[in-house]
């Protein structure tokens, strides 16, 4: 997190001039755009701000090699030479590269991310947060998303096909289209390349930073449900949403998790026994394998009963009282086989 107050956050409203290198460009620099885009003017027109069609915000972006350019600019970023946050120089390019604790180069994009993520993230989410949940979010998207760029951009790890990085790469032009179409077609299609692959960034960061905001809330959720729960085997949810990280990152005894499925919908789910592997803590009984409808519900005594699946992970009941006594009485045959066995 920065230890000083960057640039434009100071004051919401004064004007901000950023600038990155033009020609060639990769994934830390895109997404170093796009973290100002959302943390200093995130109304502003994103796209049209790189193609200069895009009316007048408080952010101004230029992609220029300039000399001249970047001495006028506020925030300049993987050019320059220079790491100087509190003058808002955020270049890594240097012989003494700006180093995370571990060790890790940083890309700009991680730099950036250091003093600016915090302010992209409220910015995105559009609702009141916590400063603790701001700073998991931070967290969590740095450790995913952030410290790969910077690994990538540096030579430590590739991300490799179908990375983020590699779609960024995609947008640009052809080598040869300036033999092909001559340099101010060229100029303009890389130019549009960058505006494509910032909009593709843009997106998914602000998916990544919805779904971790998300997965902060179904953690909250499933601990109290634990907490509540008589059985600590049975998780009780309320609402559909995400349980098996929760329960391995907790080290939590569940073996059944109980929600709703829809509207006349309750499943059972069995745990498995490492996250997200095959199989079962507790596979659901033998004797109800395959079976729905009438069948089911004679066999197991659930008036309710609606299916059980083959493989012995998933059932289901037309009521939230019929699914808790399943899972109940998924438990109790499993314990009578174990003591018999004994």
């Amino acid at each position: 997190m920065s230890e000083h107050t960057p640039i434009g956050l100071d004051n919401a409203a004064a004007p901000v001039r950023a600038l990155t290198h033009s020609g060639n460009f990769h994934v830390d620099e895109t997404l170093g755009y796009v973290i100002l885009h959302y943390a200093l003017a995130p109304e502003g027109d994103l796209r049209g701000r790189v193609l200069g069609d895009a009316p007048a915000d408080r952010l101004a972006f230029t992609r220029s090699r300039s000399p001249e350019r970047i001495a006028a600019s506020d925030i300049v970023f993987d050019v320059g030479g220079q790491y100087a946050p509190d003058r808002g120089r955020y270049d890594h390019h240097m012989k003494d590269k700006p180093l995370r604790d571990d060790g890790t180069p940083y890309s700009a994009a991680g730099l950036l991310w250091k003093d600016y993520g915090t302010a992209a993230i409220r910015n995105i989410l559009r609702v009141p947060a916590e400063d603790t949940d701001v700073a998991a979010i931070w967290q969590a998207i740095d450790r995913s998303l952030v410290l790969p760029i910077d690994e990538d951009d540096n030579g430590v790890v590739k991300m490799g096909k179908l990375s983020l990085a590699d779609i960024v790469s995609s947008c640009r032009p052809a080598w040869d289209t300036t033999e092909l179409y001559g340099p101010e077609e060229a100029k303009r299609r890389e130019t549009l390349g960058f505006a494509n692959a910032a909009t593709t960034v843009a997106g998914h960061l602000v998916n990544v930073v919805d779904r971790v905001r998300a997965s902060l809330k179904a953690a909250n959720r499933v601990m109290a449900a634990y907490e509540a729960a008589e059985d600590k085997r049975i998780l009780l949810m309320d609402t559909g949403m995400p349980t098996e990280k929760v329960i391995f990152e907790n080290d939590l005894p569940v073996v059944y998790v109980v929600s709703p499925a829809a509207p006349d919908r309750w499943n059972v789910k069995a745990v498995p026994p490492t996250r997200g592997d095959f199989g079962q803590r507790v596979s659901l009984p033998e004797a109800w394998r395959g079976l729905d409808g009438p069948a089911l519900a004679k066999v197991s005594g659930v008036t309710d009963a609606v299916f059980a699946h083959p493989a012995r992970f998933i059932c289901g009941a037309g009521s939230r009282e019929g699914a808790l006594q399943m899972a109940r009485l998924a438990l109790k045959i499993n314990d009578e086989l174990e003591q018999a066995g004994d």
